[in-house]
């Protein structure tokens, strides 16, 4: 009883009441917000852990220490008389009845506000999963094929015929198909079909494998319910090399019908050509997929071999315009020489077969991008969706278009669905951020940015990108500190000096801006004359700005496509010369809606 009567005096019992009934009050709080910031579960968690271990300390401390008017002193040491331990114990009393208040008020909260919001959003998740399965159940994902030839040495066969399914697959409208290289990025990791189909959000997953011997192959598939980790269906096809295209049309035809879909009209079919020179194109993908200058050579040589063979060969004719074209936008080729070999290798693909919708995107770039002839480009593009709106390479070309008309709206349902369909695959974010940035929508483009960073740290630009977004306003210094440090880590050069020169003008470091600026010109001109034009036009220089303006034209800068909605030109948009610019490029208001363009997507 003496121990109870001197705990009693020490407020330790009071103070034990007091920690209980204001952990309780934090964790239940704590259970209503963090859900609605969508909190990490170990955030509720370690509040609890901390709650949980502070409570013994408080009591020592409690028992150990008073509260005088003097400050903290160790019991022992006040004298009984001078005590204020009655007094510390009414006010803590008051505190236990304050926080049993607030208890009450959170309870009418809770009930009034927060419970009926819990209730409908349970209701709207009750419903949610039948449409999402309803739609899930189109979905599917065409994992790389394991080459199992005892030499190991077919690999561009192994990958190239799943890559030949998932573009057979694409072309049914029902089927959402998740593209290449999100589908290929999962090679070589250590990863279960689960998990695969739950990062994809598909459904369903196929998977295989190729053994070659001589003229002989042996390819076994599997489709897969990522769900359940059901097999659905499964088969092996022996047959000569020569069959392959029939093996390709057979497979593609079961997974339609074991998915249930009803086709509108008849299920898509492999081009049949030459097994050599379909060799030969499958080999040049594989070099496609590497994707350096090296590579892209090495690509164009085994094209040509392949034409060699099969001159009417005119999936290989739009493959060898589609790494003309990369080549010129990556400067890899002159720009004019490039879009020439893009032009005819395209023109020539088309001639043999009309229906080719990545030839036919491909044309779109080139007359948006390279000839200033936004009609052409609309016709194109319109073509090329009705042909394939599963393509991403279709879709990546449709935001472009719609971009250059400054249709940021219907940009922004294009990129979404390219997303959709390519969820690892950092380019499409890229885009995205861009549309949303150019919208106005600058937290959703800062985030569509850092996405594209974490699944590719390395990516260039999207930290020039993501510190145009942070500038937007010209006078926050918290902005021009962020992109100063973005630049830091930026591996393209160009994009690297471009981000200095404009945040150090931002921060008032004039000297370090122009000494950016000043390297920038002199080494960045043919690649980048467009960015250097809106550079100076956020340092308030017109006259240069116009100037680089006038050298992007000249080198026909593809950056042009963006200038309509690029708001770093706002500072000279008031300016007497920019309209007239923008009627030589034939992109002035006027101009843009003259043009319609409906870019009509699938449901």
């Amino acid at each position: 009883m003496n121990l109870f009567a001197e705990l009693e005096r020490r407020n330790v019992i009071r103070m034990a009441g007091l920690y209980l009934v204001g952990a309780w009050l934090i964790t239940q709080v704590a259970g209503t917000l963090l859900p609605m910031f969508e909190a990490p579960a170990w955030v509720a968690r370690t509040i609890v852990i901390i709650l949980a271990i502070g409570f013994i300390p408080v009591l020592i401390f409690s028992w150990i220490y008073e509260l005088t008017p003097d400050g903290l002193r160790r019991d022992a040491e006040v004298p009984r008389e001078q005590s204020m331990a009655r007094q510390t114990g009414r006010r803590i009393d008051f505190a236990i009845i304050a926080v049993l208040l607030l208890a009450v008020v959170y309870f009418a909260v809770d009930r009034m506000v927060f419970e009926p919001r819990r209730i409908a959003q349970a209701r709207a998740e009750a419903t949610q999963p039948a449409r999402h399965d309803a739609q899930a159940d189109r979905s599917i994902v065409v994992l790389p094929f394991a080459d199992m030839s005892q030499a190991k040495d077919q690999e561009y066969l192994s990958d190239g015929l799943a890559e030949e399914l998932l573009n057979l697959l694409a072309r049914v409208p029902q089927l959402r198909v998740i593209s290449r290289s999100s589908a290929f990025s999962f090679k070589g990791k250590a990863i279960d079909v689960a998990g695969i189909a739950k990062q994809l959000d598909v459904a369903h997953v196929l998977e295989g494998s190729v053994r070659k011997a001589g003229n002989a192959v042996r390819i076994t598939v599997q489709l897969i319910d990522a769900r359940s980790d059901a097999h659905i269906w499964s088969e092996t096809y022996d047959r000569p090399l020569d069959n392959i295209f029939a093996i390709q049309d057979e497979i593609a035809a079961a997974v339609v019908s074991k998915l249930k879909i009803t086709l509108l009209g008849d299920a898509p079919k492999a081009t049949v050509t030459d097994p050599a020179a379909y060799a030969l194109y499958l080999k040049a993908s594989e070099q496609l997929r590497v994707g350096s200058a090296d590579a892209l050579e090495a690509a164009i040589r085994l094209y040509k071999e392949a034409l060699a063979t099969s001159p009417d060969y005119a999936q290989a004719w739009e493959a060898l315009g589609g790494v003309y074209l990369n080549q010129a936008a990556r400067g890899m080729r002159d720009t004019e020489e490039g879009t020439r070999l893009a032009r005819e290798a395209t023109n020539r693909a088309l001639a043999l077969n009309p229906s080719l919708a990545r030839a036919t995107a491909d044309l779109a770039w080139i007359a948006n991008a390279y000839d200033r002839d936004l009609v052409s480009a609309v016709r194109y593009t319109d073509r090329a969706l009705a042909l394939d709106p599963g393509s991403t390479q279709v879709l990546f070309s449709a935001g472009l278009t719609a971009r250059s008309l400054g249709r940021l709206d219907a940009a922004t349902a294009i990129y979404r669905r390219e997303v959709a369909l390519d969820p690892a695959n950092p380019g499409p974010y890229g885009q995205l951020g861009k549309v949303l940035a150019f919208s106005g929508r600058d937290a959703e483009a800062i985030a569509s940015f850092r996405k594209v960073i974490e699944l590719s740290p390395g990516f260039a630009g999207v930290r020039h990108w993501l510190s145009l977004v942070l500038l937007k306003d010209g006078h926050d210094r918290a902005g021009a500190e962020q992109a100063l440090a973005l630049a830091a880590d930026e591996p393209g050069r160009c994009y690297r000096l471009e981000t200095l020169a404009m945040a150090y003008y931002a921060l008032a470091r004039t000297g370090e801006s122009d000494a950016a600026m000043a390297e920038l010109t002199a080494t960045c001109e043919e690649p980048a004359s467009y960015n250097i034009a809106y550079a100076y036009a956020f340092r308030g220089d017109a006259d240069q700005a116009f100037t680089w303006l006038e050298k992007a034209l000249q080198h026909n800068d593809g950056g042009l496509t963006e200038v309509v909605s690029q708001p770093m030109f706002a500072p000279i948009r008031n300016d007497p010369r920019w309209l007239p610019y923008l009627r030589k490029l034939g992109r002035a208001p006027e101009q843009l809606a003259a043009i319609p363009f409906s870019a009509t997507l699938p449901q």
